[in-house]
């Protein structure tokens, strides 16, 4: 159902693909349907999605799908020849089909979507799997080589962590020059990121690494607002500005609020501003968050800079909105990590191409899961049952191998008129 609203076309999109075979079995969108299943079922290796090719399984999917299901390995001889930007270009479209339908817009603020920019190691391996490969060196000389990518997502204050664009480090030919890096990658993310999403108005959110001059100075190019966190030791001149000027702002600008009693004490948050501080040319704002107990412990802290204009009534939604950054790394990369999709697997042994494809059908996967698991109504009949998201994927995989799923009752499911909420 999500498929069928929110892509009537889907079949057609997957098709699409260019196709470098010269001999084929299956369609395109047949190999690619079946690469994209392993991860929405979460099979967790190649392996697993064939062992499970069993019973009613692949007579289920046909019914479907309206797909013939090819091995994994077919899908990985495919996969080590498809132009590595094919997959990317296909997620591209798939968002903008959904951002052109305004499935996101609730949860923009000041009109504009936040996306959140992080960077995780994904695979490593003890030998040099491709050219390029970022590594790392130990005290005692042992080298650790670690494909490492570094993602663009659209993050929303329900938990939606979709992937927008990602670039993967890779180190120059060059060997006098330095290893890539992640704020070198961030530059090219940007730069591609604007050309796929060039009229988007963004608000970028990002850790403690991306507070410098360089990511102020390309956000300002792009038109893009920032809330980006600022730690202590970090644009240590504007630091030295807050100190001098939090006294003043403590009493004009903080606020407080009272949430509740509990056996430590009161449980209090508060937020405090420091407006119109100038670094390198541009005018920032610094917003402080604090949670904790009256006149003891602080639960949390959080300090963020950013372009936006700040004040009593935005200060909250400010502060809020900058810490949506961790979804990228709790919804995003640690979900895909250990809830699954195995993200750290070697789905395709050190081959950088086919490595590539398989973390691009992983982005798809999850963001379809996503789209089904966050529907209002899935939520709450999920909470009613009890269970976790693993046990509902291995719950799935048990119907397509033990039950028969009839055409017509799946045709007349499709054909209800239910609003997909959010």
């Amino acid at each position: 159902m999500v498929l069928n609203r929110h892509w009537p076309d889907f079949q057609n999109m997957l098709d699409s693909i260019p196709d470098h075979r010269r001999r084929s079995t299956y369609q395109v969108g047949e190999i690619i349907m079946a690469g994209l299943c392993m991860f929405v079922f979460k099979h967790g290796s190649r392996n697993n999605a064939d062992q499970s090719v069993k019973g009613h399984y692949e007579q289920n999917y046909v019914c479907l799908f309206g797909l013939l299901l090819p091995t994994m390995e077919t899908v990985d001889q495919f996969l080590r020849k498809l132009d590595t930007e094919d997959l990317e270009e296909l997620k591209i479209l798939l968002v903008r089909k959904l951002i052109e339908k305004k499935v996101f817009d609730k949860w923009k603020f000041q009109s504009r979507h936040v996306v959140s920019i992080d960077g995780t190691g994904t695979h490593s391996f003890d030998k040099e799997p491709f050219k390029g490969c970022p590594h790392k060196e130990s005290k005692n000389g042992k080298k650790v080589w670690q494909a490492y990518v570094v993602e663009a997502k659209l993050v929303c204050g329900n938990g939606f962590s979709i992937s927008l664009a990602s670039e993967w480090l890779s180190n120059d030919e060059d060997l006098t020059n330095k290893q890539d890096c992640e704020q070198k990658a961030f530059v090219r993310l940007s730069h591609k990121l604007k050309r796929t999403f060039p009229k988007l108005s963004l608000i970028i959110t990002a850790d403690g690494l991306y507070p410098n001059k360089t990511v102020f100075d390309l956000c300002k190019g792009y038109g893009w607002a920032y809330i980006i966190v600022l730690k202590e030791g970090n644009l240590k001149n504007l630091w030295q500005e807050v100190n001098k000027l939090y006294p003043v702002c403590l009493k004009k600008n903080r606020q407080e609020k009272i949430l509740k009693k509990q056996k430590t004490g009161w449980l209090y948050e508060s937020s405090i501003y420091i407006q119109n501080l100038e670094h390198g040319g541009h005018t920032l704002n610094w917003v402080e968050y604090v949670k904790g107990f009256k006149g003891g412990e602080i639960k949390n802290r959080f300090v963020h800079i950013t372009n936006l204009l700040v004040s009593h009534q935005n200060v909250w939604q400010i502060s809020q909105h900058g810490r949506l950054r961790w979804n990228i790394e709790n919804q995003g990369f640690n979900e895909q990590k250990n809830h699954g999709y195995n993200l750290s697997h070697k789905y395709s042994h050190s081959h950088l191409g086919a490595m590539k494809n398989y973390y691009q059908l992983m982005q798809l996967a999850h963001m379809i899961n996503q789209l089904t698991l966050k529907i209002r109504k899935v939520e709450k009949a999920i909470d009613y049952a009890g269970i976790s998201i693993l046990k509902l994927a291995s719950g799935m995989v048990a119907e397509m191998e033990y039950q028969h799923i009839c055409p017509l009752t799946l045709a007349d499911s499709l054909k209800m008129q239910k609003q997909l909420r959010y």
